[in-house]
């Protein structure tokens, strides 16, 4: 992805190649600083609202200042506009500015999409299991994000396009930036938010999808023999939006190919967005 647009809270639209963040911001040297990414669909950020939202309640977790919602809301409107990209990704950050007591800086960045999200839904995501402990963070958006990158790594390093994070008990939890699901005939199966997993923006709107295209949605705690052995499973997120998964450690799932039910949903997504045009 390749930066294209920057606004500042308070001070608008900046050069996206010029610095903004000191040496010295807590978000640089202690991970104190929040998050969220989201999907621009022709113009308009989708549920930017609920991520405002979420990006509120991280910060409560971090013990950081609120998050001033005009403020970013009217960032976002800025960098949007200047960046001139109908379909492109947002980024909402949140620190709590320079050590020794400096004011929590607040950032709107645009992006253009990563390339080969078409594809990769078309071919299908292999997925290596992360046997995971997760930390007292569990389900906030911070940037200390250096758990959830390594875990990636680890399943590439196995020849994985991206991780299945697995309690120790074999629960399955999520991925690094997805929500998991299965689907059983015409019953879908997502891990529960009493398990220490990330409210999913994407996640939620596709329980409320789902019904409409005849899916029953069940939330709760599953074994990863369940999925494994499951009629299809499939990743969902707000940039890579619903990715069909085709293996497991090297284990076909639902035939080794993408699903019904990850198309359905993808269009139904985009459908919920009032979005219809290509990505690419």
């Amino acid at each position: 992805m390749t930066l294209v647009a920057l606004a500042e809270l308070g001070r608008g639209v900046l050069d996206p190649a010029a610095p903004v963040l000191h040496a010295d911001d807590e978000g640089v040297l202690r991970g104190r600083s929040v998050f969220e990414t989201l999907r621009v669909y022709g113009g308009t950020p989708f549920k930017l609202d609920a991520h405002l939202d979420r990006l509120g309640a991280s910060a409560t977790r971090l013990r950081l200042p609120e998050p001033p919602r005009g403020e970013f809301a009217a960032a976002v409107a800025e960098a949007v506009r200047a960046g001139g990209r109908p379909d492109a990704t947002l980024r909402l950050l949140w620190t709590a500015g320079r050590e020794g007591g400096g004011a929590p800086l607040g950032l709107a960045l645009v992006s253009t999409l990563p390339p080969g999200l078409d594809e990769l839904r078309e071919r299908g995501l292999k997925l290596g299991v992360v046997r995971w402990a997760a930390g007292a963070l569990a389900g906030a958006k911070s940037t200390s994000y250096a758990e959830n990158i390594f875990a990636q790594q680890e399943a590439a390093d196995a020849g994985a396009g991206d991780a299945l994070l697995v309690a120790p008990d074999d629960t399955i939890l999520e991925a690094p930036t997805s929500n998991v699901w299965f689907r059983e005939r015409n019953r879908l199966f997502t891990p529960s938010l009493d398990l220490p997993v990330l409210a999913g923006v994407t996640r939620a709107t596709l329980l409320e999808v789902a019904p409409e295209l005849s899916y029953e949605v069940e939330e709760g705690a599953y074994p990863l023999p369940r999925l494994l052995e499951s009629d299809e499973a499939f990743l969902t997120s707000s940039v890579r939006e619903v990715v069909p998964v085709v293996a497991v450690d090297g284990r076909a799932v639902g035939g080794g190919s993408p699903g019904a039910a990850a198309t359905a949903l993808q269009l139904g997504l985009r459908a919920a967005a009032g979005y219809s045009a290509p990505d690419e």
